[in-house]
């Protein structure tokens, strides 16, 4: 039993060195839209119809701010907001200011006490009028946010039992996929067992066909933008995927298609070897920079 309903990952907030620098990459060269004027920050950017999927904020340090995900519905939240309060986490409540400044609904927060990473839980985002322009890569939607963790079995154990995310498929110790249920997606978060402390291990955007990647990665390499794995094909979802560095070098990823889970009788999730080719069945292998960088930041004030 699920203690609340996801309706999917919404966003992902970054923190980034050079606010405009930034902006003009995750336009120009990710190909997302700017979904209004920014000043000192934040920027919000969107790949749909929703007011944003990427919010940048200006940092010291690039990183990860929070990861947020719209429920289904206000009855929804309030499931969720005494189901947290239940498991002794502190829950902030969003303030109003920032909810108008978000063009959402109503929303909470909390840290996940083992990575220390901040997720944010809301009901309903303002939907643009114009469509999403796909400008550069046809974009579908904001995919899924992968974490690198210690404590990969703390971690995995607290984001199923008490916060209702599903394994899909996993390396034992080493590597789960993980669905907001009851998305369908294969997996909209993910985490990773790390010898190098909690971080960002990328961000991913789905693509609505498989040449976005190779005319994607020729873009790049026009633009000495560094492609640190791939194109290849993850054994996992079966997605072709291509990943490279924004300017702060934190991981991206364009990835075309993903294996989709009903709600009742999903198959049960497969245990995968630790091998090269379970990452890449092309037989490609990550370069030193892939998923590097990121670090998780500690402050939940917005």
């Amino acid at each position: 039993m699920i203690p609340f309903r996801y309706r999917k990952l919404g966003y992902v907030a970054l923190n980034v060195t050079d606010l405009e620098r930034s902006v003009r990459f995750y336009t120009d060269m990710v190909g997302l839209d700017l979904s209004e004027p920014f000043g000192v920050g934040p920027a919000f950017l969107r790949c749909g119809a929703d007011h944003h999927n990427v919010v940048l904020y200006p940092a010291a340090a690039p990183g990860i701010k929070r990861v947020a995900f719209e429920l289904e519905s206000r009855a929804e939240m309030e499931h969720a907001r005494k189901h947290l309060a239940s498991l002794g986490l502190a829950v902030e409540d969003i303030s109003v200011e920032e909810r108008a400044a978000l063009h959402q609904g109503d929303g909470l927060r909390f840290v996940e006490p083992i990575s220390g990473l901040t997720f944010e839980l809301y009901t309903r985002v303002l939907q643009m009028a114009l469509p999403f322009r796909q400008s550069v890569t046809k974009i579908v939607r904001l995919g899924h946010v992968v974490l690198s963790v210690e404590r990969f079995d703390e971690v995995t154990d607290f984001l199923t039992t008490q916060l209702g995310f599903a394994v899909s498929d996993f390396v034992e110790g080493r590597f789960a996929f993980l669905r907001c249920q009851p998305n369908p997606l294969h997996h909209s978060f993910a985490i990773g067992r790390s010898a190098a402390g909690n971080h960002l291990n990328h961000v991913n955007f789905m693509v609505s066909d498989m040449d976005d990647i190779g005319i994607a990665m020729n873009r790049l390499q026009k633009h000495e933008v560094p492609v640190v794995f791939g194109p290849g094909r993850h054994k996992p979802s079966g997605s072709i995927f291509l990943y490279f560095l924004d300017p702060d070098g934190m991981t991206l990823e364009y990835s075309f298609g993903m294996e989709e889970f009903p709600e009742k009788g999903a198959r049960e999730p497969r245990m995968l070897e630790a091998h090269p080719l379970a990452l890449d069945t092309w037989g490609g292998v990550p370069k030193p920079d892939f998923a590097k960088v990121g670090a998780i930041e500690k402050d939940t004030q917005p």
